[in-house]
């Protein structure tokens, strides 16, 4: 059985990365999953809720701003797709788990790398879009990361997280410009135009 993995966050100036892990079951309705990216939200958060739900096993994994700065935002994607792993190997081991054996599991990885963890992986490029675990998996890395910056938002209201969940969009550059950078931005990244690119340090 397959065990999809994907990140979200990847990209933003602020913020953590989140990844997820998901084992389907055969009858799971597949007819609702697709690429997170270019799903609606409604459909997302549908679709989020029927997969904790009906998935066999899900995890969730985090790596936060600083340790992105610490140990570079590839790093720390894997990271969090190892802690999500665990997570989902944790769901399976204990009460109510399906039943299923690690053994019985090979993972696929949306992208070019794979994390380290106790089952054979592969890295498949695109297969957000092909292969409906990592689907599943990029669903619930990209609902639960948008929550979490929704959360921030009213943390740091000045920054407009509900809005663009950390990405470099203009008013993100604009607001770090007039209040500098945000507790949770990650200072290794240089903003690329407007922004001073000290205000981020040299990564």
């Amino acid at each position: 059985m397959i065990c999809g993995l994907d990140e979200a966050g990847r990209g933003p100036l602020a913020g953590p990365v989140c990844a997820a892990a998901v084992v389907l079951p055969p009858d799971f309705p597949r007819e609702i999953l697709g690429d997170s990216k270019k799903l609606s939200k409604e459909k997302r958060e549908a679709a989020r809720g029927i997969i904790m739900k009906d998935a066999l096993a899900w995890g969730i994994g985090w790596a936060d701003h600083e340790e992105i700065d610490k140990i570079n935002i590839l790093r720390a994607s894997l990271l969090a797709m190892e802690r999500a792993f665990e997570a989902l190997a944790a769901m399976l081991a204990g009460p109510g788990g399906a039943g299923l054996p690690l053994s019985a599991l090979e993972a696929i990885v949306d992208g070019l790398y794979i994390p380290e963890i106790a089952i054979p992986c592969i890295a498949l490029v695109k297969a957000d879009g092909k292969i409906p675990e990592v689907m599943a998996a990029s669903i619930l890395a990209k609902t639960e990361r948008d929550r979490e910056m929704e959360r921030y938002a009213k943390l740091y209201p000045q920054y407009g997280y509900e809005k663009h969940k950390g990405y470099p969009t203009k008013a993100h550059r604009e607001a770090v410009l007039r209040y500098g950078p945000s507790p949770i931005q990650r200072l290794s990244f240089r903003v690329k135009g407007d922004i001073q690119p000290e205000l981020f340090g040299e990564g």
